[in-house]
């Protein structure tokens, strides 16, 4: 049984092809798709679903891809940026959230472009969109503003202890629009960033080393010799006072009722507050012990016959 010959007609677009492809071999893989799909109808089927080429197609599909690797990789080394860096873990997200929304953008207007959309008129639509929503929620970006400079200027950390805006506690966590605190009562305080990144914070944890500063008062009556020595002993008896720098003592006024001594004693920072308050109990004992007088503010009155 004998094959039935193909019709030299039928076979003639495809030999064309080969010649053609044979006898230049610089031509570009778009000119051959698209000389396929027009012998073969290919071409045509796809100009009337979607209006383009199919060679069209296949371009837009081989951008596409490689649009995708590179947000692959730029994804990738931000990973690993942000996992070298020291850059806050609280912000990590952003970034993140950041850098994918502004790549997913790009991506859009790259693939609009290739398609033949006005990519002009997209933009200006999107302006204006991004306009009315930052003005309808120009609070949230304030307090958005507020964490990225928070975060990125460090100055302080989930842990310290600080004081902003006349209020103090531990800093639990460090939000994109609030920053939490728990005070020595155990209460919450939620405080906008955008109050925060502007206010005067005194941070009490950066510094290994803190220093008591307290005031005490004694009689005229007591030799300041006798006082010195008693809040001295008070001091190097203390295992948590540190003797380097060498704790001050000394005479630093004299009021109407008492004279002051100032007391200057270095701790480390965990320290401060168990030598703050042993300092106050201990002083007073041994004042009592020595037969020093703690003075309060008195008026002696002199009646004269």
């Amino acid at each position: 049984m004998s094959a039935t010959p193909i019709p030299s007609e039928t076979l003639a677009p495809v030999t064309e092809i080969i010649d053609n492809v044979a006898g230049d071999t610089t031509g570009s893989v778009s000119d051959v798709l698209n000389e396929v799909a027009e012998s073969t109808g290919l071409s045509e089927l796809f100009r009337n679903f979607t209006g383009l080429s199919l060679s069209k197609v296949i371009s837009i599909a081989i951008l596409a891809v490689c649009c995708l690797l590179i947000i692959k990789v730029i994804q990738h080394c931000l990973n690993r940026i942000l996992a070298k860096g020291k850059i806050e873990k609280s912000l990590h997200s952003f970034l993140r959230n950041s850098v994918n929304i502004l790549l997913w953008f790009l991506f859009v207007l790259i693939m609009a472009s290739a398609v033949g959309i006005d990519v002009t008129s997209l933009v200006a639509v999107l302006s204006v969109a991004g306009l009315a929503v930052s003005l309808a929620v120009q609070g949230s970006l304030s307090n958005l503003a507020g964490g990225i400079q928070v975060l990125t200027a460090k100055p302080f950390k989930v842990g310290d202890y600080i004081e902003t805006n006349s209020v103090s506690g531990t800093v639990k966590e460090i939000g994109m629009a609030h920053t939490k605190l728990v005070t020595v009562d155990n209460k919450l305080i939620y405080i906008p960033n955008s109050e925060i990144a502007g206010a005067k914070i005194i941070n009490y944890n950066p510094e290994e080393r803190r220093r008591v500063d307290l005031v005490f008062s004694a009689s005229y009556d007591d030799p300041t010799e006798r006082v010195i020595a008693a809040i001295r002993g008070v001091i190097e008896a203390h295992p948590k006072a540190l003797m380097d720098p060498e704790p001050f003592v000394r005479l630093s006024a004299f009021q109407d009722s008492c004279i002051d001594y100032t007391v200057r004693v270095w701790c480390e920072t965990g320290d401060y507050w168990d030598l703050y308050y042993d300092l106050l109990e201990q002083v007073r004992t041994a004042f009592d012990q020595q037969g020093i007088t703690m003075t309060y503010p008195h008026m002696n009155v002199h009646l004269l016959k």
